[in-house]
Protein backbone atom coordinates (compact mmCIF):
# COMPACT_ATOMS: atom_id res chain seq x y z
CA UNK A 1 0.00 0.00 0.00
CA UNK A 2 1.41 3.41 -1.15
CA UNK A 3 1.17 6.69 0.87
CA UNK A 4 -1.62 8.13 -1.25
CA UNK A 5 -3.82 5.29 0.07
CA UNK A 6 -2.92 5.65 3.38
CA UNK A 7 -4.23 9.13 3.42
CA UNK A 8 -7.07 8.12 1.50
CA UNK A 9 -8.21 5.53 3.71
CA UNK A 10 -7.71 7.91 6.51
CA UNK A 11 -9.83 10.47 4.90
CA UNK A 12 -12.57 7.78 4.37
CA UNK A 13 -12.22 6.68 7.77
CA UNK A 14 -12.44 10.11 9.72
CA UNK A 15 -14.67 11.70 6.91
CA UNK A 16 -17.61 13.63 8.26
CA UNK A 17 -19.82 14.98 5.20
CA UNK A 18 -22.44 16.79 7.75
CA UNK A 19 -19.84 18.47 9.77
CA UNK A 20 -17.90 19.21 6.29
CA UNK A 21 -21.40 20.86 4.58
CA UNK A 22 -21.21 23.23 7.33
CA UNK A 23 -18.49 24.29 7.52
CA UNK A 24 -18.12 24.81 3.73
CA UNK A 25 -21.12 27.35 3.93
CA UNK A 26 -19.33 28.99 6.61
CA UNK A 27 -16.90 29.70 5.02
CA UNK A 28 -18.37 30.80 1.77
CA UNK A 29 -20.05 33.30 3.51
CA UNK A 30 -17.41 34.64 5.72
CA UNK A 31 -15.53 35.23 1.75
CA UNK A 32 -18.50 36.50 0.52
CA UNK A 33 -19.29 40.15 0.19
CA UNK A 34 -22.79 39.99 -0.01
CA UNK A 35 -25.58 38.09 1.54
CA UNK A 36 -26.15 34.66 -0.32
CA UNK A 37 -29.96 32.94 -0.16
CA UNK A 38 -29.71 29.37 -0.11
CA UNK A 39 -29.78 28.91 -3.24
CA UNK A 40 -26.96 31.27 -4.22
CA UNK A 41 -24.94 28.95 -1.55
CA UNK A 42 -25.80 26.05 -3.22
CA UNK A 43 -24.23 27.40 -6.63
CA UNK A 44 -21.33 28.13 -5.17
CA UNK A 45 -20.67 24.80 -3.22
CA UNK A 46 -22.12 23.01 -6.28
CA UNK A 47 -24.28 21.05 -3.80
CA UNK A 48 -27.71 20.59 -4.51
CA UNK A 49 -30.75 23.19 -2.57
CA UNK A 50 -31.81 20.09 -0.48
CA UNK A 51 -28.62 19.68 0.60
CA UNK A 52 -27.51 23.21 2.26
CA UNK A 53 -31.22 23.89 2.98
CA UNK A 54 -31.11 21.58 6.66
CA UNK A 55 -27.76 22.77 7.40
CA UNK A 56 -28.50 26.22 6.60
CA UNK A 57 -31.89 25.60 9.07
CA UNK A 58 -29.40 23.71 11.90
CA UNK A 59 -26.99 27.11 11.51
CA UNK A 60 -29.36 29.48 12.03
CA UNK A 61 -31.28 28.15 15.15
CA UNK A 62 -27.69 27.64 16.23
CA UNK A 63 -27.39 31.11 15.86
CA UNK A 64 -24.18 30.75 13.49
CA UNK A 65 -26.12 32.92 10.59
CA UNK A 66 -28.85 35.55 10.50
CA UNK A 67 -30.83 36.08 7.76
CA UNK A 68 -31.40 39.70 6.91
CA UNK A 69 -34.63 41.82 7.37
CA UNK A 70 -37.30 41.12 4.27
CA UNK A 71 -34.79 39.11 2.03
CA UNK A 72 -33.65 35.81 1.88
CA UNK A 73 -30.21 37.15 2.35
CA UNK A 74 -27.57 34.88 4.82
CA UNK A 75 -24.82 35.99 6.29
CA UNK A 76 -22.74 35.45 9.57
CA UNK A 77 -23.83 36.17 12.72
CA UNK A 78 -21.35 37.56 15.72
CA UNK A 79 -21.41 34.41 17.10
CA UNK A 80 -18.02 32.68 15.43
CA UNK A 81 -16.26 35.88 16.73
CA UNK A 82 -17.76 35.79 20.30
CA UNK A 83 -16.60 32.09 20.36
CA UNK A 84 -13.08 33.56 19.20
CA UNK A 85 -12.81 36.19 22.07
CA UNK A 86 -13.79 33.42 24.62
CA UNK A 87 -10.44 31.28 23.96
CA UNK A 88 -7.91 31.99 26.85
CA UNK A 89 -5.86 34.42 24.87
CA UNK A 90 -8.70 36.61 23.84
CA UNK A 91 -10.10 35.93 27.47
CA UNK A 92 -6.74 37.35 28.44
CA UNK A 93 -6.20 40.44 26.26
CA UNK A 94 -9.31 42.61 27.17
CA UNK A 95 -9.17 42.64 30.86
CA UNK A 96 -5.19 43.12 30.22
CA UNK A 97 -5.86 46.12 28.08
CA UNK A 98 -8.84 47.89 29.39
CA UNK A 99 -6.96 49.42 32.73
CA UNK A 100 -3.84 50.62 30.80
CA UNK A 101 -6.13 51.77 28.12
CA UNK A 102 -8.31 53.59 30.80
CA UNK A 103 -5.14 55.05 32.00
CA UNK A 104 -3.73 56.34 28.50
CA UNK A 105 -7.10 58.09 28.35
CA UNK A 106 -7.16 59.92 31.57
CA UNK A 107 -3.71 60.87 30.55
CA UNK A 108 -4.35 62.24 27.26
CA UNK A 109 -7.80 63.01 27.51
CA UNK A 110 -8.70 60.96 23.77
CA UNK A 111 -10.19 57.71 23.30
CA UNK A 112 -8.79 54.95 22.84
CA UNK A 113 -9.75 51.81 21.03
CA UNK A 114 -9.06 47.82 20.58
CA UNK A 115 -9.24 46.28 17.24
CA UNK A 116 -8.65 42.53 17.08
CA UNK A 117 -9.33 40.65 13.53
CA UNK A 118 -11.93 38.58 12.55
CA UNK A 119 -12.99 37.16 9.03
CA UNK A 120 -10.58 39.39 7.34
CA UNK A 121 -11.93 42.85 9.24
CA UNK A 122 -10.74 44.61 11.58
CA UNK A 123 -13.33 44.76 14.89
CA UNK A 124 -13.83 47.23 18.02
CA UNK A 125 -13.53 45.04 20.65
CA UNK A 126 -13.03 47.49 23.70
CA UNK A 127 -12.88 51.18 24.06
CA UNK A 128 -12.22 54.06 26.49
CA UNK A 129 -13.53 57.21 26.23
CA UNK A 130 -11.17 60.38 27.29
CA UNK A 131 -11.99 63.77 28.31
CA UNK A 132 -11.50 66.32 25.93
CA UNK A 133 -14.59 68.15 24.57
CA UNK A 134 -13.46 66.68 20.74
CA UNK A 135 -13.04 63.68 20.96
CA UNK A 136 -13.98 60.95 18.57
CA UNK A 137 -15.36 57.43 19.47
CA UNK A 138 -15.84 54.39 17.69
CA UNK A 139 -18.68 52.03 18.61
CA UNK A 140 -18.20 48.71 20.01
CA UNK A 141 -18.05 46.22 16.91
CA UNK A 142 -17.44 48.71 14.40
CA UNK A 143 -15.11 47.90 11.79
CA UNK A 144 -13.43 47.83 8.18
CA UNK A 145 -11.75 45.19 5.72
CA UNK A 146 -8.47 44.83 7.22
CA UNK A 147 -6.36 45.88 4.55
CA UNK A 148 -8.16 48.61 3.76
CA UNK A 149 -7.53 50.21 7.60
CA UNK A 150 -4.30 51.17 9.16
CA UNK A 151 -5.28 49.20 12.48
CA UNK A 152 -5.77 46.28 10.28
CA UNK A 153 -2.64 46.41 8.87
CA UNK A 154 -0.12 46.97 11.85
CA UNK A 155 -1.80 43.57 13.04
CA UNK A 156 -1.20 41.85 9.64
CA UNK A 157 2.35 43.16 9.59
CA UNK A 158 3.16 41.18 12.57
CA UNK A 159 2.50 37.78 11.98
CA UNK A 160 4.04 34.39 11.66
CA UNK A 161 3.55 31.04 10.89
CA UNK A 162 0.60 29.40 10.18
CA UNK A 163 -1.84 31.61 11.87
CA UNK A 164 -0.39 34.66 10.12
CA UNK A 165 -1.14 33.02 6.70
CA UNK A 166 -4.73 32.20 7.63
CA UNK A 167 -5.41 35.57 8.71
CA UNK A 168 -3.61 37.13 5.65
CA UNK A 169 -5.80 34.68 3.28
CA UNK A 170 -8.87 35.89 5.33
CA UNK A 171 -7.86 39.47 4.86
CA UNK A 172 -7.24 39.11 1.35
CA UNK A 173 -10.57 37.28 0.68
CA UNK A 174 -12.54 40.35 2.53
CA UNK A 175 -11.36 42.81 -0.73
CA UNK A 176 -12.38 40.42 -3.50
CA UNK A 177 -9.65 37.60 -3.60
CA UNK A 178 -6.56 40.00 -5.02
CA UNK A 179 -3.89 41.66 -2.50
CA UNK A 180 -3.11 45.20 -3.31
CA UNK A 181 0.19 45.74 -5.46
CA UNK A 182 2.05 47.94 -2.47
CA UNK A 183 0.87 45.53 0.49
CA UNK A 184 4.21 44.31 1.18
CA UNK A 185 5.59 47.49 0.75
CA UNK A 186 2.73 49.04 3.39
CA UNK A 187 3.56 46.45 5.89
CA UNK A 188 7.06 46.89 5.98
CA UNK A 189 6.75 50.83 6.75
CA UNK A 190 4.80 49.98 9.42
CA UNK A 191 7.63 47.40 10.70
CA UNK A 192 10.21 50.22 10.76
CA UNK A 193 8.17 52.23 13.22
CA UNK A 194 5.52 50.12 15.79
CA UNK A 195 3.66 53.02 16.68
CA UNK A 196 3.06 55.40 14.00
CA UNK A 197 0.95 58.28 13.28
CA UNK A 198 -1.42 58.87 10.26
CA UNK A 199 -3.48 60.91 8.81
CA UNK A 200 -6.93 58.98 8.81
CA UNK A 201 -8.51 58.10 5.40
CA UNK A 202 -12.09 58.84 6.39
CA UNK A 203 -12.14 61.57 8.50
CA UNK A 204 -10.76 65.14 7.41
CA UNK A 205 -8.84 66.82 10.39
CA UNK A 206 -8.09 63.17 12.27
CA UNK A 207 -4.56 62.04 12.77
CA UNK A 208 -4.93 58.47 13.96
CA UNK A 209 -2.34 57.45 16.05
CA UNK A 210 -2.09 53.34 16.10
CA UNK A 211 0.12 50.97 17.41
CA UNK A 212 0.33 47.08 17.71
CA UNK A 213 0.05 44.89 21.02
CA UNK A 214 1.86 41.92 20.29
CA UNK A 215 3.09 38.82 22.21
CA UNK A 216 6.42 37.41 23.91
CA UNK A 217 6.86 35.76 19.95
CA UNK A 218 6.28 39.44 18.84
CA UNK A 219 3.22 38.32 16.96
CA UNK A 220 0.14 41.08 17.57
CA UNK A 221 -2.76 39.57 19.10
CA UNK A 222 -4.37 42.93 18.49
CA UNK A 223 -4.08 47.07 18.03
CA UNK A 224 -4.81 49.94 19.80
CA UNK A 225 -6.24 52.96 17.83
CA UNK A 226 -6.55 56.89 18.53
CA UNK A 227 -7.89 59.38 16.37
CA UNK A 228 -7.10 62.68 17.13
CA UNK A 229 -9.20 65.66 16.14
CA UNK A 230 -7.05 68.56 14.99
CA UNK A 231 -8.21 72.04 16.99
CA UNK A 232 -6.51 75.31 15.95
CA UNK A 233 -7.27 76.91 19.72
CA UNK A 234 -6.05 73.55 21.76
CA UNK A 235 -3.32 71.20 19.44
CA UNK A 236 -2.75 67.78 19.99
CA UNK A 237 0.63 67.00 20.40
CA UNK A 238 0.76 63.83 18.67
CA UNK A 239 4.42 62.84 18.90
CA UNK A 240 3.37 62.94 22.56
CA UNK A 241 0.32 60.91 22.40
CA UNK A 242 2.30 58.59 19.77
CA UNK A 243 5.05 57.67 22.80
CA UNK A 244 2.27 57.50 25.31
CA UNK A 245 0.32 54.62 23.18
CA UNK A 246 3.38 52.96 22.80
CA UNK A 247 4.35 52.44 26.82
CA UNK A 248 0.80 51.39 27.07
CA UNK A 249 0.74 48.86 24.63
CA UNK A 250 4.24 47.67 25.99
CA UNK A 251 2.42 47.36 29.46
CA UNK A 252 -0.71 45.33 28.09
CA UNK A 253 2.13 42.76 26.36
CA UNK A 254 3.88 42.61 29.63
CA UNK A 255 0.97 41.89 31.78
CA UNK A 256 -0.30 39.19 28.93
CA UNK A 257 3.13 37.78 29.25
CA UNK A 258 3.07 37.54 32.65
CA UNK A 259 -0.16 35.89 32.70
CA UNK A 260 0.45 33.33 30.68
Amino acid sequence: MNQTDIVDDQERLYSAPALEKGLDILECLATSDETLTTRALAERLGRSKNEIFRMVHVLLRRGYLKRMPGSEGLSLSGKLFGLGMRTPASRALVPAALPEMETFSETTGLSANLVVLHSGETVIAATTIGASNAGITLGLGYGKKAIEARSGLAILAYQAGAGGERLMREAIAAVGGTAPPDLEERLSAIRKDEAFIVASRDILGVNDVICPIRDDRGVALASILVPCLTLRANPIDLEAVRKTLYNTCAAIRAKLIHAT
